[in-house]
């Protein structure tokens, strides 16, 4: 009997092991219910044989999933009181939530199936095309995929959003690196992988 194929990912600042047909509660990502998502931020695949380990990411795997709600978790009371100062706060906070189901792992090398094909999350014009954020430079594109944490579904969103080379990824001002993160809900992704350190030293080995 062969060993069910798992991966360890990394999304909301949290780790999460596994499976196809898992249903996890993760922090919220953009989608719609039925709608398919990528998490490109693959730490550990693992199953038959010795597993493989990132470092710290899977260059070029993923896990795709199915949106199947978004939703809120339950109430969290938070109390506050100064001693002696008449001071009292007491607020509430419900965490924005997708509640998704694991479709596929896909390792490396690999194809994902027609089912596992991530449909982007980023803001789509009236053809169904993602609107691009940037305007991409002429000549030809940078293997991005080289950069920590992007694999090949990020990519093509980058590339569909006008990102195509280190120059631009490097050059990113904070007020784009904003509208990245909200296009892909990255979350500060960006800024936490160092993305833009990453792309200039690629870029100066390029020359």
């Amino acid at each position: 009997m062969s060993a069910e194929k798992y991966a360890v990912i990394k999304t909301g600042g949290k780790q999460y092991r596994v499976i196809a047909d898992d249903i996890l509660e993760i922090e919220k990502v953009a989608g719609d219910a039925g709608s398919t998502v990528s998490f490109d931020e693959v730490l550990m695949i693992g199953g038959e044989g010795a597993p493989t380990v990132g470092s710290p990411m899977i260059e070029g795997a993923s896990v795709s999933a199915e949106v199947i709600e978004q939703k809120r978790g339950r109430k969290i009371i938070v109390f506050k009181k100064k001693r002696r100062k008449n001071y009292r706060r007491k607020n509430g906070h419900r965490q924005e939530l997708t509640k998704v189901k694991i479709l596929e792992v896909i390792g490396k090398g690999e194809k994902a199936s027609k089912k596992a094909t991530a449909k982007p999350t980023a803001e789509k014009n009236t053809s169904g095309a993602i609107t691009p954020l940037f305007t991409a430079p002429a000549g030809d594109a940078d293997d991005l995929k080289k950069i920590s944490g992007v694999g090949p579904a990020l990519e093509k969103k980058l590339n569909d959003l006008g990102i195509t080379t280190y120059k631009q990824v490097s050059g990113l001002s904070k007020d784009e690196i904003a509208k990245v993160d909200d296009a892909l809900s990255f979350k500060g992704r960006i800024d936490r992988d160092e993305w833009l350190m990453q792309a200039k030293k690629l870029g100066d080995e390029k020359k």
